[in-house]
């Protein structure tokens, strides 16, 4: 037995029994490997030190009231971090190596996969960096991939209820033909100036707008935006911004239930125009947004005025959460069962 108060979890790193380990050398990756260390050897010329090669992926597995674990729509992970990988000229890692590590992580760590009925769930972290050693601007010729897992409550601290939002202009996340649409630490490095400011002033997270012309909404910090407009779901494109695997899932869903789904560019005004918005990724699922203060002018865009979540907003998390702990029928093939 764990003694994890699981309904009480906050989303952070809990020590588990083991991770999962892979390396790439002399042409070839290796097998997985379990270890319980949670620390390891790195070069110090390694290239995920000196160069930014290293990027990541966050994905979730869930109890069933069934008694079983599933991992939601790992293969778009998987591909996603390829993505990834080849954004920064690392080492793919091949399909059918990425699942075996990331159930070999799960099974061995099967206690701390969070009952069923307590919000929470097992936030699964894959890993890709740079281990070889390099002096000088070019890829490594070494690579490591690593899975670890931690039992995880909602993302912020209030759960599935409206929170505060500072959009920001005067901090990029990314370039327009940067990283943005790559999961890679950078990016997180240059939204962090932003995002602590806006936690000493009072606010959760934050908008960014897009760093070419300052007028379109990019990002909500670590995750997607979307808005509610009559019957419309309405999501921001753009290449700096991460394909987010919620997003997308929340797209068909929002498509079953009757919306249309209008991906493009959103300028900054439209925000008075909204019925409902929020963020949406895979740590928060989806946190509604309660006001947005622009903080170069003053401007305050307030939503949820009764303090509650959107009606729209509450039907897409229901039926999201539904399929992913099992409780509506998975229509579109997203969930694997790990035995």
């Amino acid at each position: 037995m764990t003694g994890i108060d699981w309904k009480s979890l906050p989303f952070g790193y809990y020590k588990t029994n083991y991770n999962v380990r892979c390396y790439y050398t002399n042409g070839k990756w290796s097998e997985p490997e379990l270890s319980n260390s949670e620390f390891m050897n790195v070069h110090i010329a390694a290239t995920g030190l000196h160069y930014g090669q290293e990027a990541f992926e966050g994905m979730k597995a869930f109890m069933g009231k069934d008694g079983k674990i599933r991992l939601f729509r790992w293969r778009d992970n998987a591909a996603r971090m390829n993505s990834s990988a080849r954004g920064i000229v690392m080492q793919e890692i091949p399909e059918e190596l990425f699942y075996k590590a990331i159930t070999m992580a799960i099974i061995n760590n099967k206690e701390f996969v969070p009952p069923y009925g307590t919000g929470a769930s097992l936030y699964i972290r894959p890993l890709l960096f740079g281990s070889g050693a390099e002096v000088g601007v070019k890829p490594a010729k070494e690579y490591t991939f690593v899975v670890f897992v931690t039992p995880v409550g909602p993302y912020f601290k209030e759960g599935f209820k409206p929170v505060d939002f500072q959009l920001v202009r005067d901090y990029d996340r990314a370039a327009p033909h940067g990283t943005g649409h790559i999961k890679v630490g950078g990016n997180y490095a240059a939204s962090l100036l932003a995002i602590v400011r806006a936690h000493n002033e009072g606010y959760n997270s934050v908008v960014f707008v897009d760093s070419k012309e300052g007028i379109y909404i990019d990002e909500c910090g670590p995750a997607n935006f979307f808005a509610i407009k009559g019957d419309k779901y309405i999501t921001p494109k753009s290449n700096s911004i991460l394909p987010s695997i919620t997003n997308k899932s929340l797209m068909k869903i929002a498509e079953e239930i009757g919306l249309k789904v209008e991906q493009r560019p959103v300028r900054v005004e439209e925000l008075v125009e909204f019925d409902e918005v929020g963020a949406c990724g895979t740590a928060a699922v989806i946190s509604p947004i309660k006001k947005i203060a622009d903080r170069s002018n003053g401007i305050v865009y307030n939503f949820c005025k009764d303090g509650k979540s959107g009606p729209v907003s509450t039907k897409l998390f229901n039926k999201l959460q539904g399929i992913q702990y099992g409780d509506e029928i998975d229509k579109y093939g997203w969930i694997t069962f790990v035995e």
